[in-house]
């Protein structure tokens, strides 16, 4: 049963991801602290394949059900990322500094 919707406009769509990867560029570059700066690239990411996931791939005009079923592997992976990380903060990330074969050692 096909609905009749109104046609998206898809050069707004291009542009608005075209100012978006522009301000995600511009970030990179931006004297902020790194922690803004991936939270901004993150926000924007997300900004993006939504707006894809919505316009081009048509979920805007699906039911809600495939919408859901579209957001449930993103939920996931936040999910897994946030119960990753206590993980990753309890193992000691130590270096070793090898001396070169034939190197005499910094401390003499």
């Amino acid at each position: 049963m096909a609905t009749d919707h109104k046609m998206p406009n898809y050069m707004a769509i291009f542009w608005w991801l075209l100012v978006l990867t522009i301000l995600e560029v511009a970030v990179i570059y931006a004297p902020m602290a790194k922690l803004i700066i991936v939270i901004l690239l993150i926000g924007m990411a997300l900004s993006k394949a939504s707006l894809v996931a919505l316009y081009f791939m048509h979920l805007r005009f699906e039911p809600r059900t495939l919408g859901i079923i579209a957001l449930v592997p993103l939920i996931l992976c936040v999910f897994l990322v946030f119960m990753l990380v206590p993980d990753h903060a309890a193992v000691p990330h130590k270096t070793t500094v090898t001396e070169a074969a034939g190197q005499p050692a910094a401390h003499e």
